[in-house]
C-alpha cells in the first residue's frame, strides 16, 4: 500500500484519468472528492461488500 501525506486542495493521480482531490479535513475525517471515468466504479468499502454478497448470493442461490 502506497500511503501518502496531502493537504487540503491537494491531488493525486491515478493512471491517466482518475483524480482524488482532498477537499476538506476536519478533525479525524476527510472528505474526497473523486473523477474518475463513467466505466470504473467508485463505491465506499461497505457498499461494495454488500453489492458483492447480493451478487454472490444471485450467483448461487440456495
Amino acid at each position: 500500500m502506497l500511503v501518502l501525506s496531502r493537504q487540503s486542495d491537494e491531488t493525486i493521480i491515478i493512471g491517466d484519468n482518475i483524480r482524488i482531490t482532498i477537499v476538506e479535513v476536519r478533525g479525524d475525517k476527510v472528505r474526497i472528492g473523486i473523477d474518475a471515468p463513467r466505466d470504473v466504479a467508485v463505491h465506499r468499502q461497505e457498499i461494495y461488500d454488500a453489492i458483492r454478497r447480493e451478487a454472490e448470493k444471485a450467483a448461487h442461490p440456495n
